[in-house]
């Protein structure tokens, strides 16, 4: 099976350049496209992403996690920003260079302050990493 993607074949799946800003920007180019509501991430793995053992780097598959259940968490509650207050990743396979890793998340549960929120990324449809977080919630700052 070709694990390997080029941004022809994400175009012609629906899947569009997603620039975000700051640090999130730093690890792309990630990709993006709308999937039942929510919005979906994918990366297409490369030599930057890796670790002294050839394979990606877990650190930034936690850093795809957040991302995308922080936004799923962001959607959920109208737009307000969240932040991440706990992140517990699993990581279950390694993750190769020029493999297309898509991130996904739902939300579990919400209240007025918290989220609770669930994520996985996988590669050709395999389950590599999953996570679990609880986000704040940050009230819309007032301009007065």
């Amino acid at each position: 099976m070709d694990i390997r993607m080029t941004a022809e074949r994400l175009a012609q799946q629906g899947w569009r350049r997603h620039a975000p800003k700051g640090f999130t920007g730093l690890i792309g180019p990630l990709w993006s496209r709308t999937e039942q509501g929510i919005l979906a991430f994918g990366l297409i793995a490369g030599e930057d992403h890796l670790n002294p053992a050839g394979l990606v780097h877990g650190g930034m598959l936690a850093t795809l996690l957040d991302q995308v259940i922080s936004t799923a968490s962001w959607q959920a509650v109208g737009r307000l920003p969240c932040v991440t207050i706990q992140l517990d990743a699993q990581f279950l396979s390694a993750v190769k260079a020029g493999a297309f890793v898509e991130a996904r998340a739902e939300v579990v549960k919400k209240t007025r302050e918290i989220v609770f929120a669930r994520g996985e990324l996988t590669v050709s449809m395999t389950i590599v990493a999953t996570g679990n977080a609880v986000l704040k919630i940050l009230q819309a700052v007032s301009s007065h």
